[in-house]
């Protein structure tokens, strides 16, 4: 059995608060024999404030990989596979990036694809989608509005992953928010894309999110583990917390797959 846990926690502009929070979730990860951890996007520096302007006064602090803060995550998670966003500088450009750690180092990384339009004038587009190995299985990385397009979770899945996470930084609608956040038209699109890409590529989808606000961004959390038949079974709602699951991903993997196997079935020929 795989204990995995999906977190809602809301992160700022001051990196050493951030640190401290990322610490203390670890730390009740660990607690609670967490062994696979994903963290929401802009864990390290808090997301955008505003998606309505083209120009931005309040960036999110850029890190380089070789950061000290990030050599401190490594270091907290140990033997814990850890997932956390933050906002990557590399050769004067910003990416929205995904890093997958344990104590040994960098398992794997992901450059956010696709932006809706207020990201595009601060970060550059990553381009791939490709799946990598970690001690607890194979898995594959994707960023808040990746998970939009289902050629993305199917990329991962194609390459082998059994676990796909998605960290999110997801907010309610900005142009027409409910009064409920349980009523907003994002919260329905949240909840699913992730129970739709799980259950299309019969893999264990595992998404994260920000809660509380920044700027005139309001984060919905609703950080989930949802099985490969798309049934979620475990859930923050829109509180802080860890939805913690036990899965026997190949296991359940093999079951969802047994009829219908949705990847083999595939007719790439034709599409």
């Amino acid at each position: 059995m795989l204990k995995i846990g999906a977190v809602a926690a809301g992160f700022t502009r001051d990196l050493e608060f951030d640190l401290a929070r990322v610490e203390q979730l670890i730390r009740h990860g660990r607690r609670e024999e967490v062994q696979l951890l994903v963290l929401p996007d802009a864990a390290l520096g808090g997301y955008l404030s505003d998606l309505s302007r083209s120009d931005h006064d309040d960036l999110p602090p850029a890190l380089k990989l070789d950061d000290p803060l990030i050599a401190k995550i490594i270091a907290m998670a140990g033997e814990m596979v850890v997932c956390f966003g933050f906002c990557e500088s590399d050769e004067g450009n910003r990416y929205n990036t995904a890093l997958c750690v344990t104590g040994d180092g960098v398992l794997g990384r992901h450059r956010k694809v696709h932006q809706p339009p207020g990201e595009r004038a601060v970060y550059t587009a990553g381009d791939r989608f490709e799946a990598f190995d970690t001690p607890i299985g194979r898995l594959g990385l994707m960023i808040d509005y990746d998970k939009t397009f289902p050629e993305a979770a199917r990329a991962l899945a194609v390459d082998g992953a059994d676990i796909i996470g998605c960290l999110n930084a997801w907010p309610t609608s900005i142009t027409n928010r409910a009064p409920r956040m349980n009523e907003d038209r994002q919260s329905r699109l949240f909840d699913l894309y992730d129970r739709s890409r799980a259950a299309e590529n019969q893999v264990v989808l595992v998404s994260s999110n920000l809660t509380g606000s920044i700027g005139g961004m309001r984060f919905l959390g609703q950080s989930k583990v949802v099985g490969p038949g798309g049934d979620i079974v475990a859930r923050t709602w829109s509180k802080a917390g860890i939805a913690i699951a036990s899965l026997d991903v190949r296991a359940e993997i093999e079951t969802a797959r047994r009829v219908l196997h949705h990847l083999d079935e595939r007719r790439p020929e034709a599409y």
